[in-house]
């Protein structure tokens, strides 16, 4: 066997050292461009070369750019299709490229020589890959001694440092999509607080209305308010937007703000409804539209009245067990302007109207079937002695039961004592 030349070895344990170096270089930084800028510099004056750069693929892995060089020539943001040039094809074979002499090679191009003036002799090229996923292709031009061309030797250390590289690129996408989630996190928790912060606060004492939503995702699309006015008058409603995320919830923020503004002011909830529709489909966007039931109710009277704008039919439980729906209905806020809704109205009495959004019969039981309407009305038969807030509570405890993720928001407001 035969024994390595002195000359060689210490060239070779240099090597090693300054790859362990740059590797805890690269660890130290979690920022993608901090990353490919020291690698490079470091890359073009160890390895003795005139020019260094770094290629990497775009999401699609149909475009190599240039997002790091060192050298005369910046070519950062220079952008070539994924199989052309001697760079494409290390990436598009998976394999180094070295190439003493371009003048011969039918896949290099002179078009940056020829803008740059630079002279392209020889080029050593390795592709980045981590784990078979190609990112892109590390490149070193010319050697910088006079008539020196690059060797077996150079090709080993570069494929040693693609490899090196390669892992600092995974390692700073990483960092940067964890950094990037850890954003969109802080931004939905805080989405989610303002959208609670719209809700209604829960009634202090005996009240004759109360709510409950509980999303399907960090945010939701369903909303209910109401508010007392000044002749005693309850103000009351519920809506479910079109949809589900950040747009819902962005109209349903501005839905459940224009109604609370406007329902203090205009006494007829026909109207009411009818200006809160031409307000949203003067700005909703991608064809989002809102299904909404809201209505007064008159304590001291018990006289309620609904205008319904789309949405399914509310239920009342009458005092004896009965049920009866309204099931007269308007088109969904937001889709035509200029549309008028009529009104239903009826005394209440020891009864209780329940209004409910899709996501509540539309959801499931533990046992997987879908608790339907019939399913619901079970519910509050089932507590019928019980207070309205804890017949919704026990609405929200059968869908969500063995801890089952709901499927849409669920929101449910329930009218009388």
């Amino acid at each position: 066997m035969s024994t390595p030349s002195s000359a060689l070895l210490p060239d070779s344990v240099g090597d090693i050292h300054w790859l362990a170096s740059i590797s805890q270089d690269f660890a130290a930084s979690l920022s993608m461009a901090e990353t490919l800028d020291n690698a490079i510099a470091q890359i073009m004056v160890y390895m003795e070369v005139e020019a260094a750069s770094i290629f990497l693929l775009n999401a699609e892995a149909t475009t190599l750019t240039c997002q790091a060089c060192a050298g005369a020539v910046d070519i950062r943001g220079l952008s070539v299709a994924a199989g052309q040039g001697i760079v494409g094809r290390a990436v598009s074979t998976g394999q180094a490229q070295m190439v003493r002499d371009v003048a011969v090679d039918g896949d290099f191009s002179k078009k940056i020589d020829e803008l740059t003036g630079f002279q392209t002799r020889s080029i050593l090229c390795a592709p980045l890959q981590v784990k078979g996923r190609m990112l892109g292709a590390l490149e070193v031009i010319n050697k910088r001694a006079a008539n020196a061309c690059f060797d077996d030797a150079d090709q080993q250390l570069l494929q040693a440092l693609a490899g090196v590289v390669s892992l600092a690129v995974h390692n700073a996408r990483m960092a940067e999509a964890l950094v990037e989630q850890e954003r969109l996190r802080r931004e939905l928790d805080l989405a989610r607080e303002i959208q609670r912060g719209l809700l209604p606060q829960a009634p202090i004492g005996e009240f004759p209305v109360c709510g409950i939503n509980l999303p399907a995702l960090e945010v939701s699309g369903d909303f209910y308010d109401f508010f007392a006015l000044p002749d005693g008058r309850i103000v009351w409603g519920l809506g479910d937007v079109s949809g589900k995320g950040m747009n819902a919830a962005l109209l349903m923020a501005k839905t459940i703000s224009l109604f609370r503004c406007l329902g203090k002011r205009e006494d007829d909830i026909g109207r009411l409804l009818a200006t809160l529709n031409d307000e949203i489909a003067e700005t909703a966007l991608y064809g989002m539209f809102v299904t909404m039931v809201l209505g007064t109710f008159d304590p001291a009277s018990g006289e309620v009245r609904l205008a319904n704008a789309g949405h399914q039919p509310p239920l009342l439980r009458h005092a004896d067990g009965r049920y009866e729906e309204f099931e007269l209905a308007g088109p969904p806020l937001g889709v035509l302007p200029g549309m008028g809704y009529e009104i239903v109205s009826f005394r209440l009495g020891d009864g209780r109207l329940f209004v409910f959004t899709d996501g509540v019969t539309e959801g499931y039981r533990e046992d997987g079937t879908m608790l339907g309407l019939d399913g619901l009305q079970a519910i509050f038969d089932a507590h019928a002695r019980s207070t309205a807030s804890e017949q919704l509570a026990a609405v929200a405890a059968t869908l969500q039961a063995g801890g089952r993720r709901l499927r849409d928001d669920l929101t449910l407001l329930a009218i009388g004592r």
